[in-house]
């Protein structure tokens, strides 16, 4: 029978605590590492191939050993070394707001945007102007007005007469409301569900947004048009332009429009005619866009264009004539797993107010996961408080109510009226910030703002993908610093440690066939062949050449081995010799060297030859000796078992 320490039982308890279920691959001084922990870092650094038996083992000592000398540097507490401590908190701030997301709801909204951008919708507007932060007396009025609107289309009232009489849309007395398709992220997410919901023929009942009041209805449906890139030349009409005016730019259009079927440069006439200062600025070229971005007019005869290149013919719209010429169309959007589409509605999706949605949706979880809790406050005393604090008055004094009151608390934090205040002196003197806000509105946002702060605070907590990422990081500068310290300042100032060794291992430090020589670079085909005819007239001013070239010629001398020098085919080295040019495909330039003297026979290197390679071995030959006594020190232990069981 087998008698089990206490000990034994005690580290295998911890062991077991420390990694749950997960199966442990191997220890090092009894510290676990799981078979999870490996796979993600073997997987991160071996993209090439399928993995082998032969691969996992080989990973695994780099890894061992990777591990041994973090340890061995956590020993020596370096971890607690101000540029330690610096460096990883300067790379946590460097990352840390990529995790302040909830990714599962920003999914959801990208898919969901890209299942509507499928389908353009043609909508007919009511609108009723009442900003959210604007008197409460115009917002009650507009809310009447909206409501008499949809009173007069439940009673089965033709919109766009309802238009006519109800909207604070001036074109809506001549569109009748319609304004025309729009598509997924084009308007407010509100409005855009609002839409969305509406079936063909129906009307919306009324919406609320920051500008107003809105009905919609909905004239129609068809496939998304997608996306395009264009170019433009906008003749624009003149403030207060005469009829006479236009009809003159009219002709000038049509004019610019017939020279440019016959072949001439876009980009020279919109340099030369444009009136559009921003687009014009890059050719003509505009932002990409989808439907509901610009005036109906000009979609349609952007969108009718039938291939990259096309030309439409003069357009008009409010603004002038519009010649446009179709740079790349992009068809709406396929399939909702397609990682380029799902990127690309990601990244136009963060310009717009889903993202609020989503940070609403991550503020419920960061309540959640905080151990957030509100305590209980006399919110008239605190709201006196406030208005004090913000009017810069003296802070007032209740018995119920003072600086070190506990406002809410968070797992390992509260926050008090202290902090409050805090935050009311830094933002006071900013009136955007408070415009429209009430003191409960304040209060909402400095706990939202409490609790997000204190969730980054502690992410590691919450988020083990950020965990690993930051204890990466940490590992790695660990590592760089151990190494630095152990291994390669002693192996570049040793001396006496490096000529033993190279004493020792003569044998290795051998040049082959070898010949003195310099070895030089022109920037291009033309340069080289000037400079070579001057180095095979006097190669010693080769100096020279280069300080008086500008920049036309690079090179160095020295002693380099045969199979070192760049040369097309064999060649037959000579004294005196000046090798053929050997082109660079990448930047055009041309190398070519000249032979001043060559040691045809193996000859052994002496110390300051060989230096650079005997600092090399060093270094390995010390990292062997501390790899020794690192596994005697923190003995490690493989299981087998788990190692076989290594997905193929």
């Amino acid at each position: 029978m087998t008698v089990i320490s206490k000990a034994a039982v005690a580290l295998l308890l911890i062991i077991m605590t420390a990694t749950g279920n997960a199966q442990v691959l191997f220890t090092y001084g009894g510290k676990p590492v799981t078979k999870n922990e490996f796979l993600k870092a073997y997987n991160k650094n071996n993209t090439d191939g399928k993995p082998s038996d032969k691969s996992y083992s080989d990973y695994l000592e780099l890894y061992i050993r990777f591990k041994l000398k973090v340890q061995a540097a956590l020993d020596k507490k370096l971890d607690t070394l101000a540029n330690q401590k610096a460096e990883l908190q300067g790379f946590r701030n460097q990352v840390v707001e990529s995790y302040m997301r909830d990714e599962n709801s920003i999914h959801d909204l990208v898919k969901e945007a890209i299942i509507r951008s499928k389908k353009d919708i043609h909508i007919a507007h009511i609108f009723v102007a009442a900003r959210e932060d604007g008197p409460a007396e115009n917002i009650k009025k507009a809310q009447e007005k909206i409501n008499a609107a949809w009173a007069q289309l439940q009673k089965g009232e033709d919109f766009g007469k309802v238009a006519s009489e109800y909207s604070d849309d001036p074109s809506a007395s001549v569109n009748k409301g319609d304004i025309g398709f729009i598509t997924a992220l084009v308007l407010p997410y509100t409005l855009e569900n609002t839409i969305y919901s509406t079936s063909v023929g129906k009307n919306s009942a009324p919406v609320r947004s920051k500008a107003g009041f809105h009905i919609f209805r909905n004239l129609g449906e068809r496939p998304g048009l997608g996306r395009m890139r264009a170019a433009q030349i906008l003749l624009a009409f003149p403030p207060n332009s005469t009829e006479e005016q236009k009809k003159e730019i009219k002709k000038r259009a049509d004019s610019i429009y017939n020279v440019l079927t016959k072949g001439s440069d876009f980009k020279v006439l919109v340099a030369q005619f444009s009136n559009d200062n921003i687009s014009w600025q890059a050719g003509g070229e505009m932002l990409e866009f989808g439907v509901g971005q610009y005036d109906l007019d000009f979609e349609n005869a952007a969108f009718a264009l039938k291939k990259d290149g096309d030309i439409a013919a003069p357009v008009l719209t409010s603004y002038g004539y519009h010649i446009i010429k179709r740079l790349h169309y992009k068809p709406a959007a396929g399939d909702t797993s397609d990682a380029q589409t799902k990127e690309d509605f990601n990244q136009r999706m963060t310009s717009t107010d889903r993202m609020d949605v989503s940070r609403k949706l991550m503020y419920k979880k960061v309540l959640l996961l905080s151990g957030y809790k509100k305590h209980a406050v006399n919110d008239k005393h605190l709201f006196v408080i406030m208005d004090s604090l913000l009017q810069k008055k003296s802070f007032p004094v209740f018995a119920d109510i003072n600086a070190k009151t506990p406002l809410v608390s968070f797992t390992k934090k509260t926050i008090t009226v202290k902090d409050l205040q805090a935050y009311l002196e830094t933002i006071r003197a900013y009136e955007g910030v408070r415009a429209g806000k009430t003191d409960q509105d304040l209060l909402d946002g400095f706990i939202e703002t409490s609790a997000f702060d204190y969730y980054r605070q502690h992410l590691e907590e919450y988020n083990k993908e950020f965990a690993y990422q930051l204890n990466e990081f940490k590992e790695g500068n660990l590592l760089f610093e151990i190494m630095q310290r152990n291994i390669w300042d002693p192996a570049s100032t040793d001396t006496t440690g490096l000529k033993n060794y190279y004493n020792s291992n003569k044998a290795k430090y051998i040049w082959e066939s070898s010949a003195d020589a310099i070895m030089l670079t022109a920037s291009s085909p033309e340069a080289a062949e000037e400079y070579r005819t001057k180095i095979k007239e006097n190669y010693k001013d080769w100096r020279k050449y280069l300080d008086l070239s500008g920049g036309k010629l690079q090179g160095d001398s020295g002693r380099f081995e045969l199979a070192q020098i760049p040369v097309v085919g064999r060649t037959n080295f000579t004294e005196g010799l000046v090798t053929a040019n050997v082109k660079n495909e990448t930047d055009n330039s041309v190398t070519f060297v000249y032979i001043i003297k060559l040691y045809p026979n193996r000859e052994p290197r002496d110390f300051t030859d060989a230096r650079g390679f005997v600092i090399n071995d060093y270094q390995t030959f010390l990292e062997e000796k501390w790899i020794t006594e690192l596994k005697k020190k923190y003995p490690v232990k493989i299981n087998d078992a788990v190692l076989n069981s290594l997905p193929k």
